[in-house]
């Protein structure tokens, strides 16, 4: 439920390679009336977007780590997304704020940046998301 509407709720898909994170995120979102899912990379997130995709329900946002050691990372996975979405609304998140990536989001198909370090009912992710989010489903 978003802004107290019956609808059904906005699915976001969270990608981290930290479980803390994850569960953070996805607890924050929750909390607003998200439906959350989570993937561990980059690999498992495109995965999990294109079938979704398939079947006629995309997620309304995605969550994606800028860097994930050993794996793809966010900047990989969106490119990604866009080629199977280019609707696809994603949301970079890093704690380096002076990654060009995190400085140019848009130039790299990002709709906007989630710093971290997250903390349990942030109220700037929660407004990012829910004006990035008005009308979705």
């Amino acid at each position: 439920m978003l802004n107290g509407s019956p609808e059904a709720a906005a699915k976001v898909l969270v990608m981290d390679d930290d479980e803390m994170v994850r569960f953070v995120a996805g607890e924050t979102l929750k909390r607003y009336g998200f439906e959350v899912e989570y993937a561990n990379d980059g690999l498992q997130a495109v995965e999990l977007y294109r079938q979704r995709y398939q079947d006629g329900a995309p997620y309304a946002a995605v969550i994606l780590d800028l860097n994930i050691p050993g794996g793809m990372g966010g900047e990989e996975a969106m490119q990604r997304l866009l080629e199977i979405d280019p609707a696809a609304k994603g949301y970079v998140s890093s704690g380096r704020t002076d990654d060009p990536v995190m400085v140019n989001f848009l130039a790299f198909g990002f709709s906007g940046t989630i710093e971290k370090p997250y903390f349990y009912l942030n109220k700037d992710l929660m407004q990012a998301f829910c004006k990035a989010l008005q009308g979705a489903a």
